[in-house]
């Protein structure tokens, strides 16, 4: 299941400077709410549209793994957590889901853990006594990696702040895997793997003499390098946020209420 690639592993451990930024640092940013992932979901609402749908699914396959952190730290055993994130996301994924979104309804991050804890309450126990390890797989969800990734948090994390950790960690995993990408992809591999660890550290701690000497470049060179790193880094997380929230507003918002998650 895709989503979670174990990159960086805290928001908190990312220089504020990596991420934070003006919307007129990404050119053209309000041309992505016009096909953001959200933003079709909720314009398609209760007219079945296939594009919704795949859309929808594809933010399901993203973000499986903070639903299953969620369920585990509620109380549920591996399996009952299992299908638990499985019945959750057959009912989502029903056509006649898309007649109950709505544009009030905010951020998708949020929708999503409302929409779990209320299918908890409501439906889980009947749907689980009558189909018990027997959901169908809409979606493949691993959860040995979920249980591996559980196993290094703190136990006494509440399972709503656990879920906006594990969201946090997803989409700054996915953003450095897609930078990574980007690298590799124009022969820069060795490169990024000099500088990725620049996005974790203040500048006035960046070794840009010791990486100027591995690559041989010079000083000035690898300074302009981790710029434009940043800059890339900074794009690809915003672009990523845009698509789980309905505004140019709300990522600056969603990006100041993840990195809150690992405020103390």
């Amino acid at each position: 299941m895709g989503g979670y690639s174990g990159g960086v592993s805290d928001p908190s451990e990312v220089h504020e400077s990596s991420v934070s930024a003006t919307p007129s640092t990404l050119p053209g940013i309000q041309r992505i709410f016009a096909t953001t992932h959200w933003s079709r979901v909720l314009s398609a609402q209760g007219g079945g549209s296939p594009a919704a749908a795949e859309a929808l699914e594809q933010l399901c396959r993203t973000y499986w793994y903070p639903l299953y952190a969620f369920a585990r730290r509620s109380g549920h055993a591996p399996a009952d957590a299992e299908d638990l994130t499985q019945g959750f996301f057959a009912r989502l994924l029903e056509a006649d889901f898309l007649k109950a979104a709505a544009q009030e309804k905010g951020r998708f991050r949020s929708f999503l853990l409302v929409a779990l804890k209320r299918y908890m309450a409501n439906e889980w126990d009947r749907e689980h006594a009558g189909k018990r390890g027997g959901f169908a797989e809409r979606l493949s969800i691993d959860p040995e990696l979920g249980e591996t990734l559980l196993a290094g948090e703190p136990s006494q994390i509440q399972p709503d702040l656990l879920y906006d950790r594990q969201w946090a960690r997803t989409l700054l995993d996915r953003t450095l895997e897609t930078l990574r990408q980007e690298y590799m992809a124009s022969g820069r591999a060795t490169l990024f793997e000099h500088l990725q660890p620049c996005l974790a550290r203040e500048e006035t701690a960046l070794p840009y003499a010791d990486i100027a000497t591995r690559l041989r470049l010079t000083e000035a060179a690898v300074k302009m390098a981790v710029h434009r790193l940043r800059g890339r880094y900074r794009e690809i997380l915003r672009a990523e946020i845009a698509q789980t929230v309905t505004s140019e507003a709300e990522v600056e918002e969603e990006i100041q209420s993840l990195f809150s998650a690992f405020g103390g």
